[in-house]
């Protein structure tokens, strides 16, 4: 009897020719298969979902404004209004848009790289009393919609004098913010502090563990973050609206929003200008994907 129930179990388990037990492991690849099928699709859909307003902007900025509000809607432009580029660059001044723009968004990339890592630096490889207290309230930052502080902000800016200058708009993006610092500091977690002994060891203070050995191994993420800092002080609408009233002065959303009157907008001019105002930061993106995807990954090995 006992050699019988024997013989069943060693059957039961017996691998197949594949060198895996019947039954169980191809429901598994099966499922497997399925979920994989899945998955993709919903990276598809979310794709398309993401990339349609973008789609939509491109085929509105090549028609006539009657075709854009046209029921049902067309994709295809008939015809094809090119000289609507042409007349949003001849209507507003977007060269000193663009100007502005480029020069704030460089400005701020850079001191903000600086500003976030050295922060970074010091919440990741300073010890000093209650780091983790101060490092949890300055994340807590990032929980507070910007609306929330534009009063006291505003009130700020005017005491210093920067009201309709570009320092309101260069200097709170610049020496504050909490997602470039978290970023950083996450990835410097990741670095080991044999390194860092290493350095003290030949005579290296903290500042000079920083910039010789901390700045070069985080690039990754020093290229990540500064594309996302480009990226936000370019596509910056509320600063520049309360803070900017010359027209000389103004970035290139609010000379976007230029386009829109009091009873009337010109909505193909205005998606002809926003299609135009998308190249640097697509450019952008495209010459450093690569370290964006890396810094991202790296970004929560430790810490």
């Amino acid at each position: 009897m006992k050699a019988d129930i024997s013989r069943q179990i060693g059957h039961q388990h017996m691998p197949s020719e594949h060198g895996q037990p019947h039954g169980r492991p191809i429901r598994k690849k099966r499922a497997w298969h399925l979920g994989t099928v899945l998955l993709h699709l919903a990276l598809i859909l979310g794709s398309v979902v993401m990339v349609f307003p973008f789609l939509w902007t491109i085929s509105s900025s090549l028609k006539d404004i009657s075709q854009i509000f046209m029921m049902p809607p067309s994709w295809v432009p008939d015809p094809f209004v090119w000289s609507n580029y042409v007349d949003t660059l001849r209507a507003m001044p977007f060269d000193v848009a663009y100007f502005n723009s480029f020069y704030i968004s460089i400005v701020v990339v850079v001191a903000s790289l600086l500003t976030c890592s050295l922060a970074a630096y010091a919440f990741a490889k300073i010890r000093f009393p209650g780091a983790g207290i101060v490092f949890i309230l300055f994340l807590s930052m990032m929980m507070i919609p910007k609306q929330v502080t534009i009063v006291s902000l505003y009130v700020v800016i005017q005491k210093l004098g920067w009201v309709d200058s570009h320092l309101s708009i260069i200097m709170p993006a610049a020496f504050f913010n909490a997602f470039g610092v978290f970023l950083l500091r996450q990835f410097m977690m990741g670095i080991p502090r044999d390194l860092e002994e290493a350095s003290i060891m030949d005579g290296a203070n903290p500042l000079r563990i920083y910039w010789n050995v901390m700045l070069p191994l985080v690039r990754s993420a020093l290229v990540a973050f500064g594309i996302f800092a480009f990226k936000d002080i370019w596509n910056q609408f509320l600063d520049p609206l309360i803070f900017l009233s010359t027209p000389e002065r103004f970035t290139v959303p609010l000379m976007l929003n230029m386009f829109k009157g009091l009873y009337v907008a010109d909505w193909a001019l205005m998606m002809a200008g926003t299609a135009i105002s998308v190249i640097p930061v697509l450019i952008v993106y495209v010459i450093a994907q690569r370290h964006i995807i890396e810094g991202i990954a790296l970004t929560g090995i430790k810490g």
